[in-house]
């Protein structure tokens, strides 16, 4: 293949969705970074890659519309003819426990981390079939092996991606299309910025390392999930999480 590897990004312009567009970008990917709001965010990453040189577009669309995957899709195959790989990391999260959680709290967490990858993969799927080549890697977390207080919903559908990952990864396996899990951790992100304080503390004295992980710490290991020469690779959950969950 002549032409430089294609990504989509699910909510690739903002936190470890950035640093993943970023650092494919940088090494000579072309990415679609994804966004469902926050224009300027996005746009403002936009600007900061392609004045170094990078190829990048950003691309508005709700991952838990099969209809707005579908033209995302479109539009990026028109502009570059090809998608090789996409990385399925949109996410929220709406925390409560689970006596004060509401049906409709759990099924937007659902809609978006679970049924969202469904999607977007489902978009792309047929397209990967028929070129013989992809690379799916959804972004999952350590709450979905853990578990944690107030998260029902978000650990439910983290824990989703792995059965979704390691399905999809037996039924492609002969097809030239790896699909595989990251899992990380406490990473510094306006998500994880968002606890409060003496939470935070919390959760860092409980991580061996004793220090939050950052974004790019995650973008790396995506970035050799998709590498050509990390073909033998698929069905793997790959945990980022300095070791709070072995």
């Amino acid at each position: 293949m002549s032409n430089p590897r294609v990504a989509l990004v699910t909510g690739g312009a903002r936190g470890i969705g950035a640093a993943i567009t970023r650092r494919l970008a940088r090494n000579g990917i072309t990415v679609a970074a994804g966004f469902s709001k926050g224009r300027e965010t996005a746009e403002r990453l936009q600007s900061e890659l392609l004045s170094d040189g990078a190829s990048v577009i950003v691309v508005q669309g709700r991952v838990d519309d099969p209809a707005d995957c579908a033209r995302v899709f479109e539009e990026v195959l028109a502009k570059y003819g090809q998608i090789d790989y996409l990385i399925n990391n949109a996410g929220i999260t709406v925390d409560k426990t689970m006596r004060k959680m509401t049906h409709e709290d759990w099924q937007a967490v659902l809609n978006v981390n679970l049924y969202g990858a469904f999607c977007m993969t489902k978009a792309v799927l047929e397209h990967m079939i028929e070129r013989g080549f992809g690379r799916i890697v959804n972004i999952s977390s350590v709450i979905g092996e853990t578990g944690n207080v107030g998260q029902a919903n978000y650990a439910a559908s983290k824990a989703g991606l792995f059965g979704f990952s390691k399905s999809l990864a037996l039924e492609m396996s002969q097809r030239g299309i790896t699909v595989n899990c990251v899992a990380p951790g406490f990473i510094e992100t306006e998500m994880v910025a968002a606890i409060p304080e003496a939470a935070l503390s919390k959760v860092i004295e409980k991580i061996p390392q004793r220090r939050l992980g950052q974004p790019d710490e995650v973008a790396r290991v995506v970035e050799f999930l998709l590498d050509d020469e990390s073909s033998y690779i698929t069905g793997a959950v790959y945990s980022v999480n300095g070791g709070l969950d072995m």
